[in-house]
């Protein structure tokens, strides 16, 4: 397992500006509803739905953790690489999380595929799975919204052609990685089932839309600015369950 990312993997892009108006305090791009039946939507989970997204929410052996497995708390981001909000929080609000918290041993971070919409959603997450296998997640993550953030002149629309092949190519050979075998690994989509499982896992856990931000198995919102993340960390650092 990956624990630490490589220096660099905390630097961030200068500038971002990201197309939508803000609504107070939890941002998401939601998941369309297909569900074309008569039936509403259930308001009460059942006991086993409620286990089924509490057992998905436990750190698993595909996860790469950000900062120090023994943190006490744990923050999972389920996130897709086109999304705007994604792509704001990655920018505004992880930076300072990594500088005041991962990096001091506080929180440990997670981050998980919600690839929903579309093509290239699904290519980048594959090849973010695809650098995994080299022990350079966060680097890759890092580098595929420092890509897609630099593209604000597309106005943040998504499948604008951004990310691409090349693009994954480009960052795999900037970061060093074995070319042969990465690009053996995305062409074959080697990982392709494991994002459709993911986009799964997500909704029995209860997300609708990205980001979806859990803080030790709640769920706290959809984009949040830092400073609510440091609200509800801090809140949580206090309690004696910790």
């Amino acid at each position: 397992m990956e624990n630490e990312p490589k220096k660099n993997d905390f630097l961030l892009p200068a500038s971002i500006v990201v197309a939508g108006l803000m609504i107070a305090g939890s941002i998401v791009y939601l998941v369309g509803n297909k569900d074309n039946s008569n039936n509403p939507p259930a308001n009460n989970p059942s006991n086993n739905q409620a286990a089924d997204a509490s057992s998905i929410l436990k750190i698993k052996s595909s996860d790469v953790i950000l900062g120090d497995p023994k943190a006490p708390l744990t923050l999972i981001e389920y996130g897709d690489y086109q999304c705007p909000w994604c792509g704001k929080m990655y920018h505004e609000s992880e930076q300072p999380l990594r500088e005041e918290y991962i990096k001091t041993s506080k929180v440990k971070m997670v981050y998980r595929n919600f690839a929903f919409l579309g093509p290239e959603s699904s290519a980048a997450a594959e090849a973010a799975e695809c650098s995994k296998d080299q022990k350079q997640f966060w680097a890759f993550h890092d580098a595929l919204y420092s890509a897609e953030i630099s593209e604000t002149k597309n106005g943040g629309i998504e499948n604008s052609g951004n990310l691409t092949r090349d693009l994954f190519l480009k960052i795999a050979t900037d970061l060093k990685l074995d070319l042969p075998s990465f690009t053996n690994c995305v062409d074959s989509k080697k990982y392709a089932n494991k994002v459709e499982q993911d986009n799964s896992d997500g909704r029995t856990a209860g997300v609708k839309g990205t980001p979806s931000v859990f803080l030790n198995d709640q769920q706290i919102g959809g984009f949040l600015p830092f400073p609510e993340i440091k609200s509800s960390i801090d809140s949580l650092l206090k309690s004696p369950k910790i």
